[in-house]
């Protein structure tokens, strides 16, 4: 069976990731590909940050006992990789190889925006009164093509931080609500070959397109509840929807095609709950999925899924 349409066909792969007896995922939370196609699994299993080659062989694992609820992570030019972790506040810096280098924010120290956990999302983001500094339970972290580094900050807070490259923080923006330039759960970030700092706005159903002194371009309102987004290298769009689908559409707005679960039983539907998105240099798609958080729901390896691309 193919998904999408016209050029951005796709085929699964059933069963891609090759997971070593008794490991599990639980939740994909974050996708990273680097220069020779290997993919960093960023997890909620106890080995948070599995590698994979391009036919799902696990390579090596690390970051065993290092984060406390990981969430959203990137690659730089270099290699290394950033991992962010709501749990502890923080955005940490890794080798490839899983060394730590640097940490952004103060571990276990959350900034005051008022945010207070209650039992249901919706009453959690209710509570963040204001756009706070870094970090209260930080999301997506991306840099930009000068090194810049920015932060969406995220279930506790209602802004994006631009850093530069060695983690001064140079200015935030943004505050809780729905007016454009407002947030509602900034869950990812990621930024263009232009230097333009696109977010993912979940809880208000939109991508906001930003320049890179935070001040707002564009949004697009045709999503639901969107988690990640990649940008390739032809400027293709690709967007993870909490909603049970995935979408790609051009730089400028157009729908390209998307795809999803439309049955009942989760268990055996394509998608339960698409987090994190990542297409390799081949043009292959890769989705992970929150299925453990949402739904309670172990998927084992299909808990991060590979499309084909079939041109």
């Amino acid at each position: 069976m193919l998904y999408g349409a016209d050029r951005y066909r796709y085929e699964l792969v059933d069963g891609w990731a090759k997971c070593p007896e008794g490991w599990s995922f639980v939740d994909v939370c974050g996708l990273a590909i680097d220069w020779q196609d290997r993919v960093y699994v960023l997890n909620r299993g106890n080995h948070p940050v599995m590698v994979f080659d391009r036919d799902g062989n696990l390579l090596t694992s690390w970051g065993e006992g290092f984060f406390k609820r990981a969430h959203g992570s990137c690659i730089g030019p270099d290699g290394s990789i950033y991992c962010t972790d709501d749990g502890t506040h923080t955005v940490s810096k890794f080798t490839s190889e899983g060394k730590l280098l640097s940490v952004l924010g103060s571990k276990d120290q959350p900034s005051d925006t008022g945010y207070v956990q209650q039992p249901g999302l919706a009453e959690s983001l209710a509570t963040i009164k204001r756009g706070g500094p870094p970090f209260n339970r930080p999301t997506g972290v991306a840099l930009s093509p000068s090194g810049e580094i920015y932060v969406s900050d995220g279930y506790g807070n209602a802004r994006i931080h631009k850093f530069t490259p060695d983690g001064t923080l140079l200015f935030s923006w943004g505050k809780p609500g729905d007016a454009p330039g407002q947030f509602r759960l900034p869950h990812s970030v990621r930024v263009d070959r232009e230097g333009r700092v696109w977010l993912a706005d979940r809880e208000n159903n939109r991508i906001q397109i930003f320049d890179a002194q935070g001040e707002l371009l564009n949004q697009w309102t045709d999503l639901n509840r969107p988690t990640d987004l990649f940008i390739d290298a032809e400027e293709t769009v690709y967007i993870s929807e909490l909603s049970r689908r995935v979408s790609i559409f051009t730089i400028d707005g157009k729908l390209l095609t998307r795809w999803g679960s439309e049955g009942q039983v989760k268990e055996t539907d394509l998608f339960i709950a698409p987090h994190a998105i990542a297409v390799d240099s081949q043009g292959d798609l890769y989705v992970g999925e929150v299925s453990g958080t949402h739904d309670g729901i172990d998927r084992g390896s299909k808990t991060v899924q590979k499309f084909a691309r079939r041109t």
